[in-house]
């Protein structure tokens, strides 16, 4: 799954291509938005939150409207002059296109894509934590989710975006390597809860600027991370195999030397 610091990039550059520009055109190429035109909206800004993108529209009659997406394992969008060709993946997979005088806007196998009255956003992202690159970002108040349920297994509350919005399986695997706990420990096992939030915000802040992401300082291809992505491989640290747990959108990797305590069966 994608982190908050790869979606907040691309409402930057959304952002960046598209704020205080008007639309003239749109293309939703899904069936519930597919009869939709947002021609001659203004497009006030774009935000991220967590792993959630919220376009914000303005009608001429001053209707306010939100288009949310969600980029989950594969999604992404791209921006490219008018005329320009585009290359983001095949036709079949866009599912927005955004025009305006300057750029055009294509959002590529994009999920849970809505459009509602900003007024509604909530429904959407309400349930969110703390933000961990929004400006509202509550420390305290993503230790003290986490800590509300003491039994649960430290790696999965993480991906919890109801706990902490923005943490996706690297940075799970990251953080909890860095800091020498097993994905499986209890939450009310894990030392120094406050200082793993901590961590999760300094590492997501010093990664989003840029699409490479990095936990080891270094930007080398195969030298970005300690454990994810890098099953049998040996530990960094201690050369120990690093191993693999899990399928789909949830795996986990760890260093059984490194991060000692509970493992999966």
């Amino acid at each position: 799954m994608p982190e908050g610091d790869t979606v907040w990039l691309h409402a930057r550059q959304l952002d960046a291509a598209l704020a205080g520009e008007v639309l003239a055109g749109t293309d939703f190429r899904l069936p519930a938005l597919a009869t939709a035109d947002l021609t001659g909206w203004t497009v006030p800004e774009v935000r991220s939150r967590g792993k959630h993108l919220l376009l914000r529209l303005v009608a001429p009659d001053g209707r306010r409207a939100t288009l949310h997406s969600h980029l989950r394992m594969d999604g992404t969008w791209r921006i490219f002059r008018p005329g320009e060709r585009w290359g983001g993946g095949p036709a079949h997979t866009i599912r927005v296109v955004l025009t305006t005088a300057r750029s055009v806007a294509v959002g590529y196998r994009l999920y849970d894509v809505t459009l509602l009255p900003t007024a509604e956003e909530s429904r959407l992202v309400g349930h969110l934590g703390p933000d961990l690159l929004g400006p509202d970002w509550d420390a305290a108040g993503a230790a003290r989710r986490l800590a509300a349920h003491p039994d649960r297994p430290i790696g999965a509350a993480l991906l919890d975006q109801r706990n902490l919005a923005g943490v996706g399986n690297l940075y799970q695997c990251e953080l909890l390597f860095l800091r020498g706990v097993s994905p499986w420990t209890p939450v009310s096992a894990v030392p120094d809860l406050p200082g793993l939030v901590e961590l999760a915000h300094r590492t997501l802040l010093a990664n989003r600027d840029r699409w490479a992401q990095s936990t080891t300082g270094s930007l080398r291809r195969g030298d970005t991370t300690y454990v994810y992505g890098r099953r049998a491989q040996p530990c960094r640290r201690c050369g120990t195999g690093i191993r693999r747990d899990g399928t789909g959108e949830r795996v986990t990797y760890w260093c059984p030397h490194c991060q000692p305590g509970p493992a999966p069966a």
